[in-house]
């Protein structure tokens, strides 16, 4: 035994070559054991979960590693041989050789995790209401992987003996120049995320804002569209948007009513008090009404007649449906006011002359005129 590694096969003998082809095999026997783990004990794991996510993200790993560990023992295998050989020079491009493999192999590794991770923020996306983190991944997932393919390129390229700090003193002016050029875009960009995180409203809510109201149709990465009670669209730049006030009439479980009443001065002190507790009692037991936020109160004495504060919640948030319970409560209102005989008041002016009779002054006026 001890000849036959004693021999020679060409520059090495047989023992050298022996220890090569065990770094070689190490390799491919890392691959099988890699492949077993990942089907046998890794997929019982993730076929547990609904998610597909971490089924793929699995699969970006054991791929690429699956073909770089038999690349790795060959090259541990080569290598040792090579270094064997002090007169051979090509060893530093035997190392780089593998580094580019290494580098690509790995760039192919976080290509296939960034779908990974696209696929689970899909799930995630799909749990929610909003369109607009829908719109996001696609978006996402193309960022990180220009970022990835940039980051593989400036890699190979410093291996292969170029200098990148040219090039990235370039990347910086140009992404500068760009910056400013797109700021208004990327502000509209940043003011999506912010909406998106935020949740301030959700398609199909109606918000108010500055400068008009309507139904929210669509939130876009630039800009956000709603639909006007005139069935006009108004797109409004997300930038503006988020830095806007915003009011989510969708969001109020009920809709405020309040308006004041009021009743002639001929009315009497206890006609106003029936007045107020008829009032009081007819909207507590109206079903479309929430009886406990009911307030009815003789106010003040206006400039022209008693005023009373109605103020109550209508039990919807549609807007059409609100206003049908308002004109079922006023036509009924102006219904108690009739039968006790009271007057629901208008803007008038009562004018007492001192110094004369209204005779007297009557005709001094159709005497001016004349």
């Amino acid at each position: 035994m001890g000849d036959f590694l004693q021999q020679t096969a060409g520059p090495w003998t047989m023992y050298q070559v022996l220890v090569a082809l065990l770094l070689a095999a190490l390799g491919f026997i890392a691959r099988l054991v890699l492949n077993f783990v990942a089907r046998h004990q890794l997929a019982k794991i993730t076929a547990r979960t609904e998610s597909r996510a971490d089924d793929l993200a699995v699969e970006a790993i054991v791929g690429p590693l699956s073909a770089i560990l038999p690349v790795a023992g060959i090259f541990l295998g080569a290598r040792f041989l090579v270094s064997l050989q002090p007169e051979w020079t090509w060893l530093a491009q035997l190392d780089r050789l593998f580094r580019l493999v290494s580098i690509l192999l790995i760039t192919w590794t976080a290509f296939r995790l960034v779908n990974a991770g696209a696929l689970l923020l899909s799930e995630m996306s799909a749990r929610t209401e909003s369109k607009l983190d829908d719109q996001m991944v696609p978006l996402a997932r193309k960022g990180a992987k220009f970022f990835v393919a940039t980051l593989g390129f400036l890699l190979v390229a410093q291996n292969l003996g170029y200098s990148i700090s040219g090039l990235l003193a370039g990347l910086g002016i140009g992404g500068l120049a760009l910056a400013m050029a797109a700021k208004d875009t990327l502000a509209n960009l940043f003011g999506s995320l912010m909406i998106m995180l935020d949740r301030p409203f959700a398609v199909g809510d109606l918000v108010k804002f500055d400068g008009g109201e309507g139904v929210v149709e669509e939130i876009g990465m630039r800009s956000t569209r709603v639909r006007t009670a005139a069935k006009t669209v108004i797109s409004i730049p997300n930038q503006n948007l988020a830095n806007a006030t915003v009011e989510n009439q969708s969001l109020m479980p009920k809709r405020r009513i309040r308006f004041t009443l009021g009743i002639t001065y001929d009315a009497t002190a206890p006609q106003m008090q029936e007045l107020v507790a008829r009032i009081d009692a007819y909207l507590k037991n109206h079903p479309e009404v929430d009886a406990e936020q009911v307030v009815v109160r003789f106010a003040e004495f206006g400039a022209s007649s008693l005023d009373i504060i109605v103020q109550y919640f209508a039990n919807t948030r549609d807007w059409v449906e609100h206003l049908r319970v308002r004109e079922d409560v006023n036509l009924r209102l102006m219904g108690i006011v009739e039968e006790m005989g009271l007057q629901i008041a208008f803007p008038t002016r009562t004018v007492h002359l001192v110094g004369g009779t209204a005779a007297e002054t009557a005709r001094g006026a159709e005497q001016d005129r004349a």
